[in-house]
């Protein structure tokens, strides 16, 4: 499954404290729930790195939801990347 029609990508570098609070698997439940397709990882640095794609208004309620966070988590911002690679057809944690 690749580039579908009408999809966009989007990558994200989530700053603040978003390690140890759940933030990956908030993540994939929005993404899912959006109908988005992509990656979480946490990176060495301390932030959550999301790579994403789907429609232009999915992608903007997923940098919400990103802004937002889960409950435990103390986001201080939401950077747009250069997207890199290829996704997989699901939302899924990439180690």
């Amino acid at each position: 499954m690749g580039h579908q029609a009408g999809e966009q990508r989007a990558d994200y570098r989530v700053s603040g404290h978003v390690q140890g609070v759940g933030f990956r698997w908030y993540t994939i439940r929005l993404a899912s729930r959006l109908g988005i397709r992509g990656t979480v990882r946490n990176c060495p640095d301390g932030t959550v790195e999301v790579r994403a794609a789907g429609t232009a208004a999915a992608l903007e309620d997923l940098r919400e939801g990103l802004l937002e966070g889960p409950s435990h988590a103390d986001v201080a911002s939401v950077e747009d990347i250069a997207p890199a690679g290829h996704l997989p057809p699901e939302f899924r944690v990439e180690r």
